[in-house]
């Protein structure tokens, strides 16, 4: 599950970029409505925030993917997972496989890349605890 670690590095990386100021990708990252009005506008300080977090995640599938079945670990992991899979699920309105909005291009992205990701992110950490 080494891809599981890279993946939420990269993420973490794209995450301290726009926390520096960049701005690519954030089209496509950030829900908006259908007259293309962002709904989220996070400030750098959170996504800075965010990529600490994800880097964290990373840290903890790293863990478990050399075997470290200390309980914090494990229920770290478990509780990456469970954010992940409701992740899928979303909030009802602007993310997810539930969301309104869906003719966007971050809903489009959103639906064919980042619900997948989650499912694929989520089921790693429960496949990385329940192989110990």
């Amino acid at each position: 599950m080494i891809i599981t670690v890279i993946i939420l590095f990269v993420i973490s990386v794209v995450h301290f970029y726009w926390a520096l100021g960049g701005v690519w990708g954030t089209d496509k990252a950030l829900p908006t409505d259908n007259k293309g009005n962002k709904l989220l506008n996070p400030p750098q300080p959170l996504s800075a925030l965010v990529g600490l977090v994800i880097f964290g995640f990373a840290y903890i599938a790293y863990e478990l993917w050399q075997g470290n079945d200390d309980n914090s670990m494990v229920y770290a992991g478990w509780g990456v997972a469970i954010i992940f899979l409701l992740r899928v699920i979303g909030d009802f309105r602007m993310v997810g496989l539930f969301k309104k909005i869906k003719d966007t291009p971050f809903a489009k992205y959103d639906t064919w890349f980042y619900i997948p990701l989650c499912i694929y992110i989520g089921l790693s950490f429960v496949m990385m605890i329940l192989e110990m």
